[in-house]
């Protein structure tokens, strides 16, 4: 999935992960393919998280990142994503999600705001 993000130009400016061990590994192979070259900011509010944990965690970064990966865990992840989009979608193992927010500050981002699911990656489709 790493590659793939390289492939496309999508190599985020900052990787949040959860603390959990297998969420962790996930967010350094991806890094590591896609050729990120910073380190990855755990959040331990990501495990069991709902859209709303999510939510104060992006709008607390600072706007010198334009590119945000998350790394998180379900049901909470398929819930932004609905949420930011509205667009329902089954998140497996690895899927990556590319969201378009209409912000120009991650202060402005809240449950209101309606981004674009612009594509949906699932490495057994790839």
């Amino acid at each position: 999935m790493g590659e793939l993000l390289s492939e496309l130009g999508l190599v985020p400016d900052l990787i949040i992960s959860s603390t959990a061990k297998r969420a962790h590994a996930t967010a350094k192979m991806v890094a590591e393919a896609c050729g990120y070259g910073s380190s990855i900011r755990l959040a331990r509010d990501f495990y069991h998280a709902d859209p709303e944990d999510f939510i104060e965690v992006l709008q607390g970064i600072d706007d010198e990142y334009s590119s945000v990966m998350i790394v998180g865990h379900n049901p909470g992840m398929e819930e932004l994503l609905d949420d930011l989009t509205g667009e329902s979608a089954y998140l497996t193992t690895a899927n990556i999600a590319h969201v378009e927010l209409p912000i120009g500050r991650w202060s402005e981002l809240d449950e209101e705001v309606e981004g674009k699911l612009v594509d949906l990656w699932r490495p057994k489709e790839i």
